[in-house]
């Protein structure tokens, strides 16, 4: 095995990669490092390799001298506003035979696939809306905190299943900059324009080789997403005037908020101009507000639309044994119950399925889901413990979901 590189800097936690071929460019370890391993990427103008560690795979991204250590930084600064991003692990210097060079390691996005995936998939019309819904919602998320992306693409971003939807994640931040929340109007325009020109690109190129299915315009794509973008940006951002006696409205605000998974960081009053009535603007920190509240209630770490529908069924049975019981009930206790009764028999017969792509909170929501297509047909609640078991019969025996049923089932209906 080839010598360290020059200098490496990691976070705790990690190995120290000094068995791996630094005197080597990325490009050529093949066949040098038996730690490589082969995982569903996107395309990138750097040369990218993954390693294997005990199981956790990292990522490996070649850049020119010094470039890796700035990105690493980016990462960290993002990763602390609480964003969807990969999580920055270290940067080294190398030299090779073909000069300097740093390298980027990161933590790869478990249970994640990339665009270029996605869009080869025989199901993409199902989920087509939801990907290009979580990029415009992932752009939303970054400027809201003064985060200008510079280069939005299909390829920057790796996806999650939500849900039945997907959770899009920033992988690339090579162009990064951090201003004073929220970014100007000016930055949002031209991060918004330099999407449209990447996604445009993206897709002309799938379409020249042959792998864009009918019926996906390339030019129209990039108009969506902006669409999308204003619509959420308008809706998280607008300015109300109400009345001293509608302060109702204050928390209806709050809770349509709360709704969208942002969470509520300040609420600000003013007299509004006519000086009878106030101005309410709200500021959101974070779209991870049913996320921190499921972990905190249950332990149980899930993507934002999951732990939305875990915590209206907690909600649910809060209700249901305050009416038994007579008396309030704290939430925390409903969640207890819920996580004893309800959620972990369940999973316990999921985890057969639980795969490198499927997690099993999702599993879970997709028995939720199945219990709600037969409650209908039935027009009656037909329970956790009959909906699991028509689940499991009816997808278990064709090894769904997982990674070799990715065309047969589509992540949203």
């Amino acid at each position: 095995m080839s010598g360290p590189p020059i200098a490496i800097s990691l976070r705790p936690g990690n190995p120290d990669f000094l068995d791996l071929p630094w005197s080597e460019p990325l490009s050529e370890w093949e066949g040098r490092c038996p730690r490589l391993e082969e995982v569903p990427r996107g395309l990138s103008r750097h040369p990218v390799a993954f390693v294997n560690y005990a199981g956790v795979i990292y990522a490996l991204k070649e850049l020119p001298p010094r470039l890796a250590e700035q990105e690493y930084d980016l990462l960290r600064q993002i990763e602390e506003m609480r964003l969807p991003v990969v999580t920055a692990v270290g940067h080294t210097q190398t030299e090779t035979a073909q000069g300097p060079a740093s390298v980027l390691i990161t933590r790869y996005l478990d249970r994640s696939l990339p665009y270029h995936t996605l869009f080869m998939r025989g199901g993409l019309r199902h989920i087509r809306e939801g990907l290009l819904d979580a990029m415009a919602g992932l752009l939303v998320q970054l400027n809201l905190t003064g985060v200008y992306w510079g280069d939005c693409s299909l390829s920057n971003v790796l996806f999650r299943r939500d849900a039945g939807t997907l959770q899009a994640y920033l992988v690339d931040a090579e162009t990064a900059e951090v201003h004073s929340p929220p970014l100007p109007p000016t930055l949002r325009h031209h991060d918004l324009e330099i999407m449209d020109e990447n996604v445009t690109g993206e897709l002309k190129d799938l379409a020249a080789a042959g792998e864009l299915p009918e019926g996906i315009s390339i030019f129209d794509t990039g108009a969506y997403i902006k669409q999308r973008y204003q619509s959420l940006w308008e809706e998280i951002t607008r300015e109300e005037v109400i009345s001293p006696d509608e302060r109702y409205r204050i928390h209806e605000r709050i809770r349509a908020l709360n709704d969208l998974g942002f969470s509520v960081g300040e609420v600000g009053l003013q007299a509004a101009e006519d000086g009878e009535r106030i101005r309410l603007r709200v500021v959101v920190t974070d779209r991870n507000f049913h996320r921190e509240q499921l972990y905190g209630f249950t332990g149980i770490e899930a993507e934002e639309m999951q732990a939305r529908k875990m915590m209206s069924e907690i909600q649910e049975i809060k209700a249901t044994l305050a009416q038994r019981n007579n008396r309030s009930t704290p939430l925390s206790v409903a969640a207890y119950h819920w996580l004893e009764h309800v959620y972990q028999p369940v999973v316990v017969a999921l985890e057969p399925l639980v795969d490198r792509y499927t997690s099993r909170a999702e599993l879970y929501c997709q028995v939720l889901e199945h219990k709600w297509f037969l409650s209908e047909k039935e027009h009656r609640d037909v329970g956790h413990q009959a909906a699991l078991q028509d689940f499991l019969a009816h997808f278990a025996k064709r090894g769904e979901p997982g990674e070799n049923s990715q065309e047969e089932k589509p992540l949203t209906d």
